[in-house]
C-alpha cells in the first residue's frame, strides 16, 4: 500500500509542478497608485507568481472596498507555445488594468530592458520538457516493477529523480543568466524567491534518486528479498537463474537431482508399464 501511494505521489507531482505558477514567488504590502495619470492612492498586497508557462499578478486592496471600487484582481500572462504574450499584455491596457498589474506584467514583456521575458521563457520550455521526460520515465518504472524485470524498474525510477534535478538545474541557471530586474511598486520592493513548486520538485527528485539507488542495491546483494517486497513469486525464478542452492526454491526432489551428480533412475509406474506389455507381451520383460 505505501509503496503504490509513493508511486501516486510522484506521478502527481510531477505533473503538478508541471503546471504550476509557483516556481518563483513574490509579495509585498505597500501603498502605491491605483491608475495612471492619477494622484490616488491604494494601500494593497501585491503577489507575483512566475511559473513555467507565465505569469499570474495578483492585486487585493487592504481592505478590498476602496475608492467606491472593489480591488481584488488575478491577471495571468503566459508565453507558452502558441501564445502571444505582446498581445495578452496588449489587451490588458485596453482593459484599462490597475497600474500595479500593467507595471509588473510589462516588466516581463519581450520588449522590456529588463529581459525577463527571455530569460524566464527559456528556464519554462526546457524545464517542462525535463519534466515531461521524468514523467515518462515514471511511467515506465510503474510497468516495468509490475513486472519480473525489477532491476530495470529501479532504473528507470533513478532516471525520473534525474531527470527532475536536471530540470531544476536548467530553471536555476537560466534564471541566473541575467541580474535581477528592481520591481518597484510605490514605496517597496518587490522580491522574488524560489516558490513550492520548486522545493516539492527537489524533494521529489532526491526520493526518487534514494528509491532507485536502494532498489539497485537491494537487487545485486538480496534480489530474492526485494521481490518479496514487489508481491513476486521467486521460486520460478530462482530456477530459471539456475540457482538451486536457493533458500526453498526448489522441490525436494527437483533438489536432490540438482545436487547429485549420478544419474538417477525413475522407474515408470505400473499402470503404464502394464500398458506397454499389453501392446508387446513377447517382450521378457512382461513375460515374468
Amino acid at each position: 500500500m505505501l509503496r503504490v501511494v509513493t508511486s501516486l505521489f510522484i506521478g502527481a507531482v510531477i505533473l503538478a509542478a508541471n503546471f504550476s505558477s509557483e516556481w518563483s514567488v513574490g509579495q509585498v504590502s505597500t501603498n502605491m497608485s491605483y491608475k495612471a495619470f492619477s494622484s490616488e492612492w491604494i494601500s494593497a498586497d501585491v503577489g507575483l507568481q512566475i511559473g513555467l508557462g507565465g505569469i499570474n499578478i495578483t492585486l487585493t486592496g487592504t481592505p478590498v472596498q476602496q475608492l467606491n471600487e472593489i480591488i481584488n484582481y488575478n491577471e495571468e500572462f503566459t508565453w507558452h507555445l502558441g501564445e502571444n504574450y505582446a498581445e495578452e499584455y496588449a489587451e490588458a491596457l485596453e482593459k484599462g488594468l490597475p497600474d500595479p498589474v500593467l507595471y509588473l506584467a510589462e516588466k516581463f514583456s519581450p520588449n522590456s530592458p529588463c529581459g525577463l521575458h527571455g530569460q524566464y521563457r527559456l528556464a519554462g520550455h526546457y524545464t517542462s520538457a525535463t519534466l515531461w521526460v521524468a514523467f515518462l520515465c515514471w511511467l515506465l518504472a510503474n510497468v516495468m516493477l509490475s513486472m519480473p524485470v525489477l532491476v530495470y524498474g529501479s532504473h528507470m525510477l533513478l532516471a525520473t529523480g534525474i531527470f527532475q534535478l536536471l530540470g531544476l538545474f536548467f530553471f536555476s541557471m537560466a534564471t541566473s543568466l541575467t541580474p535581477p530586474c528592481p520591481l518597484r511598486l510605490g514605496s517597496a520592493m518587490l522580491h522574488t524567491h524560489r516558490g513550492p513548486a520548486f522545493w516539492i520538485t527537489l524533494t521529489t527528485g532526491l526520493l526518487c534518486v534514494l528509491l532507485g539507488l536502494a532498489m539497485v542495491v537491494a537487487h545485486r546483494i538480496q534480489p530474492h528479498r526485494l521481490k518479496v517486497l514487489f508481491s513476486q513469486s521467486v521460486g520460478e525464478h530462482a530456477v530459471l537463474e539456475g540457482n538451486p542452492e536457493e533458500v526453498g526454491f526448489l522441490s525436494p526432489r527437483y533438489r536432490s537431482t540438482a545436487e547429485s551428480p549420478e544419474p538417477q533412475d525413475i522407474p515408470l509406474s505400473e499402470a503404464s508399464s502394464k500398458a506397454h506389455c499389453e501392446e508387446h507381451p513377447r517382450e521378457p520383460n512382461c513375460a515374468l
